[in-house]
C-alpha cells in the first residue's frame, strides 16, 4: 500500500464517467489516504515520445465528470481524500491579469500538500511488450506535472471494458464549452470536507478564471446546525479549504471570509460574477440576486450543481453526502485520543480501565450509564456517594456544619440538603465553599470503589457523574465520554421530568458547563436526541470500540500476555 497516489486519466471524458468506478476501486487498493486525479484524455504513452501535458478547455461534460467521480469515491472508497487537480484546466490562451500564459500548464512540477509515491493510469496498453516503456513514460509525465516522492512507483490499472463504452468510444466526443467567469462565488459550513464539498469546490474552480470568494459559516449561522458541538473550529475548516484549494488551482485568487448572515460579501461586492447552488440552496442564490438588484448591482448568474446521493446513509440521515450526516456517524467513536495522565497519577490502575460519564440534565446520561452496566461495567454513581458524604458521623458533615451551620439540620440532625441548596443558591463564593468540602469526599469514594472492581478482576468501570469536567477528576479516568443533546430538548424534558418552570430549567443548564465546552475535553460523545434504539447503537459501538482499545493497550503494557 502507498499513503499517496495519483491517478492519471487517459480516457475520453465522455466515455470516463462508467468506468470511473472499477477505476477508483483498483486505486483504492493500492493507496490508502490521498489519492489526487489528472485529466488528459488521449494521452498516448505508448508513442514512444516523452508525454507533454496541454491546457485542456472547460467543458460541461467536465463538470459532470466531476460530480460523478465524487459520488464514486464516495461509494467505493470513503475512505480516500479523493482530489480532482485542475492546474491544466483553462477557458484562454492568456492569463486573467494580462500576462502570457506559459505555452505549458506546468512550467515547473507543482507542488502538492502530499507528494505522490505511486502514479496509477487507467491507459490500456495495446501491446504486453510496450508495459516498460509504458510506465516509464508514465513515471516521466507525472514528475513533469508534479512534485512526486523520490523513486515514484508506477502502475496500470485495466478495467474492463464495457459493450456500451466500446460503443461510446467508437461513436467519439461532441464537446459542449463550458461558460466561464472571472469571479465566482459560494457559501457553506465546510465541516468534515467531503465530497459533495469538494464537487463543489472543483466546479467553481473550473468556472471562475481569477477570483474564487468563499463564505465560511461562523459561530451565529451554526445554531441550527445537528450536533452543532462537533462542528470544527472555523480555524481549521479554513485551513482545509486553502490546502485543497491550493491543490486543485493554485493559480486561483482564492478570498476566504466568515459568514456571519446567509448573505455575506454576495449582495455587495460589484466584481461578482456567478454563484454557484444546488436545487437545494437555488432559493438562497435567487435571495441574494434580490438584494444584489436592492444593492443598485448587477444580478448573479446561478449556476446549478447536481447534490450527491449518500448510498450508506441510515433512516435517519440525509439522504444527500452531508456533514451533518457525518457528525452523526462520529457519535459513539474516538474523537480524540486519550490524554496522557501527570507521572504521579500512580492510582490509576490499567485495569480496570476507567470511564468517566457525564452530560448536562436531560441529557440521557443516567440511561446510558445503566446501558453500559448492562454490557459489564462496574458503574459508580457519584449522585449516590454525594448522598453518602454527607451521612452524620462523615467528615463532610462536621466540615459542610462548621461551614454553614446547624440551621440547615433536619430535627434528625441529618444535613437538609433542599436548606443548604438555598444557602449557596446563587451564590459563587459559598457554592465553592461547599463543593471544596464535597467533591474531595465523593472523589475518594469513587476510587475506593475502582480498587475495590480491580481487586475483584473487573474490566471496566464507568464513574457516572453530572460534574465530572468541573470537579477535575479527569486525572483518575482513562477516557471522558460525553452524552449531549440541544439545550431546547433538554429544557422540554427537564420541565416533564421535574415539574419545574422552563425558567428554572433553563437556569439549572446555565449553572452548568455549556454543550461545546465538555465537548473540547470529551474522547467519546453520544446524543439522545433520537429514538432510544438509535442511542443504544452508539452506546454499543462504543463499547465494542473501547473493548479493542483495552485489548491494544494490554498488548503494548505487557506483550499481549494477558488473559483477562
Amino acid at each position: 500500500m502507498f499513503s499517496t497516489g495519483i491517478l492519471v486519466l487517459t480516457s475520453p471524458l465522455h466515455v470516463l464517467p462508467l468506468r470511473i468506478a472499477p477505476v477508483l476501486s483498483s486505486a483504492a487498493q493500492l493507496v490508502d489516504r490521498t489519492l489526487y486525479i489528472h485529466l488528459h484524455p488521449g494521452l498516448n504513452l505508448g508513442s514512444g515520445s516523452p508525454p507533454r501535458p496541454v491546457y485542456l478547455p472547460p467543458v460541461v461534460d467536465l463538470s459532470t465528470f466531476i460530480t460523478r467521480l465524487y459520488s464514486n469515491a464516495a461509494d467505493v472508497c470513503g475512505h480516500l481524500d479523493v482530489r480532482f487537480l485542475l492546474t491544466n484546466i483553462r477557458a484562454h490562451p492568456t492569463a486573467c491579469s494580462g500576462s502570457q500564459t506559459p505555452s505549458s500548464p506546468f512550467p515547473s512540477p507543482q507542488p502538492l500538500s502530499h507528494s505522490p509515491e505511486v502514479v496509477l493510469t487507467d491507459f490500456a496498453v495495446q501491446d504486453p511488450h510496450q508495459t516498460n516503456q509504458v510506465t516509464q513514460c508514465l513515471e516521466k509525465y507525472a514528475g513533469c506535472c508534479y512534485v512526486c516522492r523520490p523513486g515514484l512507483s508506477s502502475v496500470l490499472l485495466h478495467p474492463q471494458l464495457q459493450e456500451n463504452e466500446d460503443r461510446l468510444r467508437n461513436q467519439g466526443e461532441k464537446l459542449e464549452c463550458l461558460e466561464t467567469y472571472s469571479d465566482v462565488v459560494v457559501g457553506g459550513t465546510f465541516d468534515r470536507l467531503h465530497g459533495a464539498h469538494k464537487s463543489l469546490l472543483n466546479v467553481s474552480c473550473v468556472l471562475a478564471s481569477k477570483r474564487f470568494v468563499i463564505g465560511v459559516c461562523n459561530q451565529a449561522m451554526l445554531k441550527k446546525k445537528v450536533l452543532k458541538e462537533l462542528v470544527e473550529p472555523y480555524s481549521l475548516r479554513v485551513q482545509k479549504l486553502k490546502e485543497f484549494l491550493q491543490d486543485t488551482k493554485p493559480s486561483l485568487q482564492v478570498e476566504i471570509v466568515p459568514l456571519d448572515d446567509p448573505f455575506g460579501v454576495s449582495i455587495v461586492d460589484p466584481l461578482l460574477k456567478c454563484i454557484v447552488v444546488s436545487e437545494e440552496t437555488k432559493k438562497g442564490g435567487e435571495a441574494v440576486n434580490q438584494k444584489r438588484i436592492e444593492n443598485g448591482l448587477q444580478p448573479l448568474v446561478l449556476h446549478e450543481i447536481q447534490l450527491l446521493k449518500d448510498v450508506h446513509h441510515t433512516d435517519i440521515e440525509e439522504e444527500k453526502i452531508s456533514s451533518s450526516s457525518l457528525r452523526f456517524r462520529l457519535l459513539g467513536t474516538l474523537l480524540a485520543p486519550p490524554k496522557v495522565k501527570p507521572r504521579d497519577a500512580s492510582h490509576l490502575p490499567t485495569l480496570p480501565y476507567v470511564i468517566g460519564l457525564t452530560g448536562g440534565s436531560g441529557s440521557g446520561k443516567t440511561s446510558i450509564a445503566k446501558q453500559l452496566e448492562a454490557l459489564g461495567a462496574v458503574r459508580i454513581d457519584c449522585d449516590k456517594l454525594g448522598h453518602e458524604v454527607y451521612q452524620k458521623g462523615t467528615a463532610a458533615y462536621h466540615k459542610v456544619l462548621e461551614v454553614f451551620g446547624s440551621e440547615i439540620l433536619n430535627e434528625d440532625q441529618s444535613i437538609n440538603r433542599r436548606a443548604l441548596g438555598r444557602k449557596v443558591f446563587g451564590n459563587k463564593e459559598q457554592l465553592k465553599a461547599l463543593t471544596d468540602i464535597v467533591w474531595p469526599e465523593i472523589a475518594e469514594l469513587a476510587q475506593s470503589r475502582i480498587h475495590q472492581a480491580r481487586e475483584e478482576g473487573k474490566r471496566v468501570c464507568v464513574v457516572d457523574a453530572a460534574v465530572l469536567l468541573e470537579a477535575g477528576w479527569t486525572d483518575w479516568i482513562h477516557e471522558v465520554w460525553l452524552t449531549i443533546i440541544p439545550e431546547e430538548e433538554a429544557v422540554s424534558r427537564i420541565t416533564e421530568r421535574d415539574g419545574v418552570t422552563v425558567e428554572d430549567a433553563q437556569h439549572r443548564l446555565q449553572s452548568q458547563w455549556s454543550n461545546s465546552k465538555q465537548v473540547e475535553h470529551a474522547n467519546v460523545v453520544f446524543s439522545a436526541l433520537w429514538e432510544p434504539e438509535i442511542t443504544r447503537k452508539q452506546v454499543l459501538k462504543a463499547w465494542n470500540l473501547l473493548q479493542q482499545r483495552i485489548q491494544l493497550k494490554l498488548g503494548g503494557d505487557a506483550g499481549g500476555s494477558h488473559q483477562v
